[in-house]
């Protein structure tokens, strides 16, 4: 898959189809909608292309901080893993913002990239104040010659997907309807990082992380069954704690993991984190003691969840 980041690192292509959007999530909307793309492209010797967006529209019109349930690299490693022929990405700034929709699509889908089909979900707007709609779109492909495609909604156990539904579940902790709603796992990339040590001595040493993206979504505090895509690209089970370790007197929110079977040393490593399954709420013990018998009984229970899943 090719990758263009800006409007200068484009090239344009006469035969291209394309979706536009954030995209955030890929989930399983999105990615019907990406799939029927991509097959509309090879049956007309076409390149399917998705455009994105970055940062979030909302973090420049609106000015507020967008919590993210893709990174950007995310989303293209997503796209490229469904088939996808092109993944273009827009630096989303407040000039930009202002082009009216009519604009974006002479200017840019048909002018810069070549369009010549595009694919849009049932709720799709674009340009300026989202004053974009299939209408228009259906104007301006009979003026400019392309075809537009409208994907309905997609509806899985009764609810509409949607990145807020997912967003609601990671804030529950409900990480099983998450992966259910994206059709994967959900996951972050974190960096090792120094901690205090504490776990080794207790027998249960940890890697803290710190996510690689400063808006990408933790779910709620708790510890969670975890498997944990290693610096070589192998896999293995863990536990994760996301909390501030009360019974350490912690302040600071801390996403640190616990992996089973493995010896070495990831500190400056980067890790990937998908959740399995929540566990339980993060508390405070009593005692070292108490908190040795929770994480053991942690770790059985998780190896348990993991294993029903491998």
């Amino acid at each position: 898959m090719k990758r263009e980041y800006g409007l200068d690192q484009i090239t344009r292509d006469p035969a291209s189809f394309v979706t536009v959007g954030t995209f955030d999530g890929v989930h399983r909307g999105h990615q019907v909608l990406i799939r029927y793309l991509i097959d509309r492209a090879r049956s007309h010797a076409g390149r399917s292309v998705v455009v994105s967006f970055d940062p979030h529209p909302r973090e420049v019109v609106r000015g507020e901080a967008v919590p993210l349930l893709t990174t950007i690299d995310e989303r293209a490693e997503i796209c490229e893993q469904l088939g996808l022929d092109r993944f273009i990405v827009i630096p989303f700034t407040h000039a930009f913002s202002r082009l009216g929709a009519a604009e974006f699509v002479e200017q840019i889908l048909v002018g810069r990239i070549g369009m010549q089909e595009v694919v849009v979900g049932y709720d799709h707007g674009f340009g300026h104040n989202r004053e974009g709609g299939h209408a228009l779109l259906e104007d301006l492909g009979r003026r400019l010659g392309f075809a537009v495609h409208v994907i309905p909604a997609q509806i899985v156990e009764q609810e509409v997907v949607s990145s807020t539904e997912i967003r609601r579940a990671l804030e529950a902790g409900d990480v099983r309807t998450a992966a259910a709603l994206l059709g994967r796992r959900y996951s972050f990339d974190g960096l090792v990082v120094e901690g205090d040590r504490r776990g080794r001595t207790i027998g249960f040493p940890t890697a803290n992380l710190r996510p690689t993206h400063p808006r990408k979504i933790l779910p709620r505090t708790g510890v969670y069954a975890v498997r944990v895509r290693l610096p070589d690209g192998s896999w293995r089970g863990g536990m994760m704690n996301i909390g501030q370790r009360p019974t350490f007197d912690g302040t600071a929110l801390r996403p640190e993991v616990h992996l089973f079977e493995f010896e070495g040393d990831l500190y400056g490593r980067q890790l990937r984190v998908e959740f399995v399954e929540r566990l339980r709420d993060e508390r405070r013990f009593a005692s070292l003691e108490g908190l040795v018998e929770q994480l053991s009984r942690d770790r059985a229970r998780s190896l348990d969840v993991l294993d029903a899943v491998s």
